[in-house]
């Protein structure tokens, strides 16, 4: 498979799907853009993600090269069985499997209050067994609020470091384009800057910040207070571009452990759709790992709950590590084996 070329396919895809969404919100309210249309195992559907669907089975209809036959994984395609395209393909004879997430961070965008992002990425097809980890090259792509008239496009093939890249700001009035570098953080401690655990819906809510305040203290003590910052970026590919370009230092997405001690059951954490960009943040020289620190992976589908830390740079990690090592095992000790 020709990584360079799947990663140009994969930005015309998210580049299609940033004029119709774009154009769609424009011409809608916030209450229009709100409204429930659907309940899936993973998530909620908004009208505004039930938008770009239409926009994203044509272009794969249209766009996909029919020699690399392809299987479909989104939300919201649940109910059509299997998608592939050619359609008529039979799956055990496509060769691909791409993820999409054509709305990452829905609530933030269809009240106009920050940017989303579509997300994606393709590996070589493995039936079942495929996993984040065979990916090859993702994208993201931003969907900004009214009022910012550039947006940004990153996108990374696997296994070339920065090399491997590519980032561009577009302004959506002329169409032009100019080249980014993203350069993460590169602190060695978290005092005045930004690190955070995802908790921006109220199931479990209390249980994180009481992780959260726990870890600062152990690493910094109580008095006098560390001045660390937080930002709840309700979307996973926009916390990793906070993480890529230098804004936050640490973040991190642990509602699947604080869920499972509460013993709540809730599909309303993070899955592999929302995390399928986290090989641009390897790529950009970032760590992201799972909670107590193996290579993030999960199968390539839409219901497995993923958690998960990104750190900007490796040493950083190892500053916070042992602290968070400990207190993953106090707040949420691993199910003893056998």
């Amino acid at each position: 498979m020709n990584a360079e070329r799947l990663r140009g396919l994969l930005c015309e895809l998210e580049d299609e799907i940033q004029r119709d969404v774009l154009r769609a919100r424009d011409a809608s309210t916030p209450d229009d853009l709100s409204r429930v249309v659907d309940v899936t195992e993973a998530d909620i559907i908004y009208h505004l993600d039930h938008l770009s669907e239409a926009t994203v089975l044509d272009w794969f209809r249209e766009r996909w090269p029919s020699e690399l036959p392809v299987e479909l994984v989104m939300e919201g395609l649940e109910r059509r069985g299997r998608v592939v395209f050619p359609e008529g393909v039979v799956p055990e004879d496509t060769l691909a499997k791409c993820i999409v997430d054509p709305v990452d961070g829905t609530r933030e965008l269809m009240y106009d209050k920050r940017s989303a992002w579509v997300l994606a990425g393709v590996a070589p097809q493995r039936g079942r067994e495929t996993r984040l980890s065979d990916l090859v090259a993702a994208a993201m792509t931003e969907l900004p609020p009214t009022k910012q008239r550039r947006a940004d496009q990153l996108s990374a093939i696997r296994g070339l470091g920065r090399a491997g890249l590519v980032a561009q700001r577009r302004d959506l009035d002329s169409g032009e384009t100019s080249s980014l570098s993203p350069n993460p953080s590169r602190a060695t401690d978290l005092t005045h800057g930004f690190a955070a655990f995802a908790r921006f819906l109220p199931e479990g809510k209390g249980l994180l910040a009481q992780f959260e305040e726990a870890l600062w203290e152990r690493l910094y003590g109580r008095s006098p207070t560390p001045e660390i910052f937080e930002d709840q970026y309700i979307s996973t590919g926009g916390q990793f571009y906070e993480l890529l370009v230098g804004h936050d230092r640490m973040t991190g997405d642990l509602r699947q452990l604080a869920l499972a001690a509460l013993g709540r059951d809730s599909s309303l954490v993070c899955h592999p759709y929302d995390a399928c960009t986290g090989l641009i943040l390897e790529e950009g020289g970032c760590r992201l790992t799972d909670p107590r620190g193996a290579p993030l992976d999960a199968p390539l589908d839409c219901v497995s709950p993923v958690a998960w830390v990104g750190f900007a740079n490796a040493e950083l990690e190892a500053h916070v590590r042992p602290a968070l090592d400990a207190l993953l095992e106090s707040f949420f000790p691993r199910a003893p084996s056998g």
